[in-house]
């Protein structure tokens, strides 16, 4: 397990990762990170556009068929 510790970065915060997490991720600086929220808090997982991409739509859709997912649901 790794502890991060949040740091102020101009008006903003972030955390450092070492080299050793950046590595076990699959990414280097520059790289972009999501952050998915889960049952159990948040998972960070590096960005893949093709997920991002299908997230967008199937949140599209469910704006749309709002009703009809909430009579499914019932």
């Amino acid at each position: 397990m790794h502890t991060l510790k949040i740091r102020k970065i101009g008006n903003s915060a972030g955390v450092v990762l070492t080299g050793e997490v950046l590595d076990a991720l699959g990414v280097q600086i520059g790289d972009q990170l999501q952050l998915v929220p889960t049952e159990r808090g948040f998972e960070v997982r590096p960005y893949d556009p093709e997920f991002a991409d299908a997230l967008d739509k199937a949140r599209a859709i469910m704006r749309k068929r709002r009703k009809a997912l909430r009579e499914l649901a019932k």
